[in-house]
């Protein structure tokens, strides 16, 4: 038997002679704890792992060393940003030869518990979020995104549906000199009084935001928090009657079209320090039409996402 193993990649030259942008591997399944706003949890996510190849002559890059750093960061620590940052830096360094960029994205959902909104009742509800890490020569980018689900009600819909109740109401009632308080009570509460109502549907709005350097945790309670209320009608969890009430209203009274929807996170956004730039897009599944109304908000930063 051999005593030593052949090594491909420090012995053998590149077929074809050139840089690469990135190496690496992707859709690494692994469980980690996450390090977030002073709680630790864990969760299960899909990882990708890169560095560049900047020597045009090398057959290729190290993938187990990258793997078993991520696998000591799985068993011994968690995902935080100094950690984070820790990681890049061992990548360029074990590839000190070959490579002098690096690249980590974290995919999982992060579970939060969410309290109804009148009946305090307690639901847990799934964020998707995605934490990107990039070092280029000592320059650190780190990046969250998050993706949150909400209710839109269409302002002409609601429009042209008071404008039917009204029609009808003049129909029923016309002709009477008096119209009693408590027969126009009944009326509204039935079907035949509301005889229309405005279209809503389930809408996403996905964000990314740039981590200032100030940032020294990951904000994603925050970010989440700060979407959701500038919105007002966020998805709900546990729901009683009471709750689902509520919900009515509060989609009756923040009536929006996308790019409502839009302005108001791009707004919400504008107003925290920790992110120096973001992107944000926000989907309205149409329950009117078979397509989906769409708006795109960047911060307008030279350089940033607007550049892109």
């Amino acid at each position: 038997m051999p005593t030593k193993m052949p090594d491909i990649a420090n012995q053998a030259k590149a077929q074809t002679e050139g840089v690469l942008d990135w190496v690496g591997m992707s859709n690494i399944e692994m469980p980690l704890m996450v390090e977030m706003q002073g709680e630790t949890r864990p969760i299960s996510a899909l990882v990708e792992a890169f560095v560049n190849l900047k020597e045009p002559k090398a057959k290729g890059i190290h993938m187990s060393r990258l793997y078993l750093m991520l696998d000591e960061l799985s068993v011994e620590s968690a995902l935080n940003i100094e950690n984070l940052k820790s990681l890049l830096n061992n990548f360029i360094e074990s590839h000190h030869d070959l490579s002098n960029s690096a690249h980590l994205k974290f995919e999982f959902d992060y579970h939060m518990r969410r309290k109804s909104l009148i009946s305090g009742k307690l639901g847990w509800k799934a964020y998707p979020v995605v934490i990107t890490g990039n070092l280029t020569d000592g320059v650190l980018d780190i990046e969250l995104a998050v993706k949150v689900p909400y209710s839109s009600t269409c302002p002409c819909s609601a429009a042209l549906a008071r404008q039917l109740i009204q029609n009808q109401f003049t129909k029923t009632f016309d002709g009477q000199a008096q119209v009693n308080a408590e027969t126009v009570h009944e009326w509204l509460g039935s079907t035949e009084g509301i005889v229309a109502t405005p279209h809503s549907q389930r809408s996403i709005a996905e964000v990314k935001v740039k981590l200032a350097d100030s940032v020294s945790d990951f904000p994603i309670v925050d970010l989440v928090d700060a979407i959701e209320f500038a919105l007002k009608t966020p998805v709900q969890a546990a729901v009683k009657r009471e709750d689902e009430q509520e919900f009515a209203r509060l989609n009756g009274q923040n009536l929006m079209f996308c790019e409502d929807a839009g302005r108001r996170i791009k707004a919400s956004l504008n107003s925290i320090d920790g992110y120096r730039d973001f992107w944000l897009r926000v989907n309205h599944y149409e329950s009117l039409h078979a397509h989906d109304a769409v708006s795109v908000a960047s911060k307008g930063i030279d350089g940033g996402y607007a550049s892109k």
